[in-house]
């Protein structure tokens, strides 16, 4: 097993210099790069200490690791963080791990390699590999998306969402209501959002509600609707985010169920198709572009030594549309 740069620069007949170019993000050629990271990965070498390799001097990039490409969310984020970055003579690089947790560690080293002067990490849940990776790199980190107590964390105010959503759901008279979340792996949506839709229905003694769990695909919320409504028929099913809104909507569709004469649907989000759908959602709007301008500005800061508070929580607003039925005002249900 390889342990130095002198060994790999020996295996691939290149100068050390060349090998430290290509490790700190400098130009190579195409040939040359191929054969060091063939040797690389096939050797499993990895640097010995980062903090060694950072002494060099920071480009003016900036790494954003994302879960996901193809969700309304991340785009809207990744637009202000590159609009803020831009406007601040800094670049943005972009590591999609597909929801892998492996490949989200692996670009936070890998950024690190690459001199980048910070990172912003849109991540599901935080790890202790994560803590320790964040720690080896010794360089400015934004968690955004999810909060931790060692990271400087952006976070949208998921719980006070929940509650949003809980009051209107009993002001509109529903009282049999079934809440569709996901995994409490996912600490803002699937325990914050959760929380504050609990705290608003337990002001309400003659609520019937129920609580059940899918995953963020559209496809698993239409199957999860679908067998929930062979079984039992709420007034309302209120959903974690917009997609598994959409996914319930195309199950009651199929069903013949009418929406909302006959249930009722919100989301979380304010994703822009839910505005041009038909029932319009019901919905709380997350400000996503807004979110991540904050957080480039945040690590800009960060980046030049500048305080930054530990915490920075985003405003939600509940957008009211046409999915939800207002029982109040008929007399008969």
């Amino acid at each position: 097993m390889i342990k130095t740069i002198s060994d790999i620069s020996r295996m691939a007949g290149v100068a050390k210099s060349t090998v430290s170019r290509y490790l700190n993000g400098g130009p190579v050629s195409e040939k040359t790069r191929r054969k060091i990271e063939h040797i690389i990965k096939e050797q499993n070498y990895v640097p010995n200490t980062f903090a060694q390799s950072l002494k060099a001097k920071k480009t003016n990039f900036i790494g954003t690791v994302v879960p996901r490409l193809d969700s309304f969310a991340t785009s809207q984020t990744l637009i202000g963080i590159d609009e803020a970055l831009r406007s601040n003579h800094y670049q943005m690089l972009i590591s999609n791990t597909s929801q892998d947790m492996d490949r989200e560690i692996e670009a936070i080293y890998d950024f690190a390699r690459q001199k980048i002067s910070g990172i912003i990490l849109l991540a599901a849940q935080v790890t202790e590999a994560h803590l320790t990776a964040i720690k080896q790199i010794d360089i400015p980190v934004i968690l955004v998306g999810q909060k931790n107590d060692q990271i400087h964390s952006l976070i949208h105010d998921d719980k006070q969402a929940g509650r949003l959503m809980g009051r209107h759901v009993l002001s509109k008279g529903h009282r049999k209501i079934v809440y569709l979340g996901v995994t409490e792996k996912d600490e803002a949506v699937g325990i914050r959002r959760k929380e504050g839709i609990e705290e608003a229905l337990a002001a309400c003694p003659d609520c019937e509600a129920s609580y059940l769990e899918t995953s963020f695909k559209m496809s698993d919320a239409v199957l999860t609707a679908s067998r929930l409504l062979e079984e039992t028929r709420p007034s309302i099913i209120v959903c974690a985010t917009d997609n598994i809104a959409l996914g319930v909507i195309k199950a009651a569709h199929l069903k013949g169920i009418r929406i909302p004469e006959e249930l009722s649907v919100t989301g979380f989000g304010g994703y822009d198709i839910t505005e041009i759908i038909h029932p319009a959602l019901t919905t709380v709007k997350y400000h996503y572009y807004e979110a991540g301008k904050k957080a480039a500005d945040n690590i800009i800061q960060l980046v030049n030594e500048k305080p930054v508070d530990k915490l920075t929580l985003m405003d939600v607003e509940l957008i009211e549309r046409e999915s939800v039925d207002n029982l109040l005002s008929n007399p008969l249900l």
